[in-house]
């Protein structure tokens, strides 16, 4: 049995006692305590316990969006209708909001806190690839850190959400995506503008040298390098 099928029977196994616990040692000794796998090899798979299973539940649930997008025909939809479905499916494969409230309160703790933002980047990363991002400049940035902003507000409108079929939490999502639209057009009309383009020439050329991670030469998986750096 691979660290791997380990980890997923303790998730399966920690998530009927995260909603009384929470994501604590409490739990994980309980899902090993309820699979009979020993401590040691629980350990191997989870150094850390709980916080491990916390984020194997978050990609979890970004495997189940991914694999509800696949089958969903998105040709009809606009581009930000269907940056809005990504997000709206992401938060329905939750299907425990006590789980997600755990999570949330776990990852708002400053020692986990970069965990939690790195799991939302991935999120909102593998929402804009699947739905066919091929930006490799600034823009790559700057729509997952956007994306970042509105799937964040939105889960945590969702978690405190009580109206009919959660109505409430996808007509503030559709008003933050379209605050990301007014954004994105605001940048196009900077570039548009010959008088502006003309006076934050320096710092665009700055921002134009930034590329997305893999998109630098022997920098594969690294965060944005300077063309000039190469593969230092």
């Amino acid at each position: 049995m691979t660290d791997t099928d380990v980890k997923e029977r303790l998730l399966d196994a920690a998530l009927m006692h995260v909603p009384f616990d929470g994501w604590s040692e409490e739990t994980f000794a309980a899902a090993i305590r309820d699979i009979g796998v020993a401590r040691a090899v629980a350990r191997a798979a989870c150094p850390r316990g709980a916080v491990d299973l916390a984020l194997a539940y978050h990609a979890r649930g970004d495997a189940l969006m991914q694999a509800r997008l696949a089958e969903t025909d998105l040709g009809a939809l606009r581009f930000r209708d269907r940056v809005a479905l990504a997000v709206r499916y992401r938060l329905e494969v939750a299907d425990d909001k006590e789980v997600v409230r755990r999570g949330t309160a776990l990852f708002s703790l400053p020692v986990y806190a970069p965990e939690g933002a790195r799991a939302i980047w991935n999120t909102c990363d593998l929402i804009w690839t699947t739905l066919g991002d091929t930006s490799d400049d600034i823009n790559w940035y700057t729509k997952r850190a956007t994306l970042s902003g509105v799937y964040g507000s939105t889960l945590l409108f969702w978690l405190g959400d009580d109206s009919l079929d959660h109505q409430a939490t996808w007509s503030f999502l559709d008003r933050r995506i379209d605050d990301v639209m007014r954004f994105e057009k605001l940048k196009a009309s900077v570039r548009d503008n010959k008088a502006l383009s003309s006076l934050l020439a320096a710092p665009l050329s700055v921002l134009g040298k930034i590329r997305a991670p893999g998109k630098t030469t022997g920098q594969d998986g690294w965060p944005g390098r300077w063309p000039s750096q190469g593969g230092r």
